[in-house]
């Protein structure tokens, strides 16, 4: 009697033990498979529940992980969208070259015969060259005139300054302290005043000459003009077989001061 109370002392003792250990387990599968795999029912299983729970967290992981990847991935595919929209439409915009301005020798037709020598000129018969051989004519013409007046005024500009010269010069032999010059030396120094005097005479009429030189010529280029623009439009006009612009007049204008200055130089003596 005393040995079955006190087996079974002993076995109420082992399963109020056991007890606890059992129900952990149990609870354990339960919450586990309820969390995260949805578990059976059953505590026996818990632990698959658990186990299979927590691989499919890490499929989920892993899975988040694959689409942020993805996400980026298709980020960057835009991105390099949107540059070769931008070089597209750089290209689209591009401003497109000015056109090239019109050939002016294609406007001057007939006029290109302005590029003849001196010579064709002078002896052309063309009743068409008529007008540019007289502008070309009366421009070299007065063009020798005003030289022939720039000369005179020129010359009577350097012979009053030797006159100015000589002048001081007979100043200064005049201001000559002769004290205790000898006869000779007073002979010699009034051959020199003599001399220089006779210089500021010739000087003189030197002057009068040039004053007279720049009458004439002065006369001659008021006798001479030089012609005006509307001269050279009307001539300009007769030759052309094509309308005559401001920059064929401008052009024309270049091409006869060349003309203009050999016609010249030809009709100098």
């Amino acid at each position: 009697m005393t040995m079955r109370k006190t087996l079974l002392a002993s076995l109420a003792i082992l399963a109020l033990a056991a007890a606890p250990a059992l129900a952990g387990a149990g609870g354990n599968g339960g919450g586990n498979g309820g969390s995260h795999g949805g578990g059976n029912g059953n505590g026996g299983n818990g632990n698959g529940g658990g186990n299979a729970g927590g691989n499919g967290k890490s499929g989920a992981s892993h899975g988040k992980s694959a689409s942020a990847a993805g996400h980026n991935k298709s980020t960057d595919d835009s991105a390099s969208e949107d540059t070769t929209t931008d070089d597209t439409t750089t290209d689209d915009t591009t401003t497109s070259a000015a056109p090239k301005d019109k050939n002016l020798h294609a406007k001057l037709g007939r006029l290109n015969s302005l590029q003849r020598n001196i010579n064709a000129y002078m002896n052309s018969k063309s009743k068409k060259f008529a007008g540019v051989q007289a502008y070309v004519t009366q421009a070299a013409a007065a063009k020798n005139a005003q030289a022939k007046l720039d000369a005179a005024n020129a010359q009577l500009t350097a012979d009053q300054s030797k006159l100015d010269a000589l002048t001081q010069q007979l100043a200064d032999l005049n201001a000559t302290d002769t004290t205790g010059f000898t006869p000779e030396q007073q002979a010699a120094l009034d051959a020199q005043k003599a001399d220089v005097q006779a210089q500021i005479d010739a000087q003189n009429t030197a002057i009068t000459a040039d004053n007279q030189a720049i009458t004439d010529a002065q006369t001659e280029v008021t006798n001479t003009p030089a012609p005006d623009d509307a001269t050279l439009d009307t001539a300009l006009q007769d030759m052309a077989n094509k309308p005559v612009d401001q920059e064929v007049t401008d052009w024309a204008k270049g091409v006869l001061a060349d003309k203009i200055d050999q016609a010249a130089a030809a009709a100098t003596p």
